[in-house]
């Protein structure tokens, strides 16, 4: 195409793009051209957390050995800790109240530990959770990676710091005369279930806290609460047995009190499993897939949030 300028001289206009009047839309589309941030497929996304495995596990060891970097017993509170919140629930509730009716003192003990134990690895990953992502929001807008790498890495944490406490723990129960057996080997499986059940909580816990940091405040009452229902330091069925049968039935099947019954179950010879909910193993699978399946899509939705604003 040309024109005449005023002096007579003939310019040549540009030609027309085959891009004019497309949308922005249309632009991107064309060109393959996608959104700064957007979330990806689910089936994407796993595929990008797999390969942040590395990522995860190296993590997960660095904010293990930086959590007591600053005491001088170093890594021995990651064991210490628990076992004192054990003394103390048994000066309280074992001696002075009396909660280890219907159960020797090599039963009570053993039970008592692996309660505190075991709780207290769904407690430090929900807690863990709450802040996984409010609490490293230089890394979530500095760097891009999948935002579930946090929560997962944090629940992994808290698994590492219960494989030490089990130490601790097989040294009370054979202190008190529950020796090694084939069924110990069951406690693989049973804490493999908390550990999905317990990442699929703090995924929705990092959710909610990425939104509301205040629930971090909040959670601590929300634990003691959760824990006291949960027979960490008393039989459930013993201590209910006037009451109505179904106020029974639903503090037995919480998750909490499953996998500590599970553990219980496994290690000491006096906890048998007329003590155990019927379908124990069956409801803790389901607690698990239910829990770690919900919680992974529900954290995956709000992908693209997580660190604006």
């Amino acid at each position: 195409m040309s024109d005449t300028t005023h002096d007579g001289a003939v310019a040549l206009s540009k030609p027309p793009s085959a891009d004019d009047g497309l949308s922005a839309a249309e632009l991107a589309a064309k060109y393959g051209l996608t959104v700064s941030g957007a979330r990806p497929g689910l089936l994407e996304y796993i595929r990008q957390l797999r390969g942040r495995r590395h990522f995860i596990m190296a993590f997960s060891r660095a904010k293990l050995t930086a959590q007591y970097s600053q005491a001088k017993l170093g890594q021995l509170w990651q064991v210490a800790t628990p076992l004192l919140n054990a003394a103390v629930y048994f000066l309280i509730f074992g001696l002075i109240l009396g909660t280890k009716r219907g159960m020797t003192q090599e039963v009570f003990i053993p039970f008592l530990v692996t309660g505190v134990f075991v709780f207290t690895f769904t407690q430090s990953s929900v807690m863990a959770g709450v802040r996984a992502i409010s609490g490293n929001l230089g890394l979530v807008r500095a760097l891009h990676f999948p935002r579930a790498s946090l929560p997962v890495s944090f629940s992994l944490q808290q698994l590492q710091q219960l494989l030490y406490s089990m130490i601790v723990l097989v040294a009370v129960t054979v202190a008190f005369g529950s020796y090694p057996r084939l069924s110990w080997l069951l406690v693989i499986p049973a804490l493999v279930m908390q550990f999905f059940f317990n990442t699929g909580l703090a995924l929705v816990m990092a959710r909610l806290g990425a939104k509301t940091p205040d629930l971090a405040q909040l959670m601590p009452f929300v634990m003691r609460t959760w824990m006291y229902a949960s027979g960490v330091m008393f039989s459930i069925p013993v201590m209910l047995e006037n009451k109505p049968a179904w106020i029974t039935d639903v503090l037995q099947y919480n998750p909490a009190a499953i996998y500590m019954d599970l553990v219980r179950f496994a290690l000491i010879d006096g906890y048998g499993s007329e003590n155990l909910p019927s379908h124990v193993w069956a409801v803790g699978l389901v607690w698990a897939l239910l829990v770690g399946i919900v919680g992974f899509v529900y954290f995956w939705k709000a992908e693209e949030r997580y660190g604006r604003g």
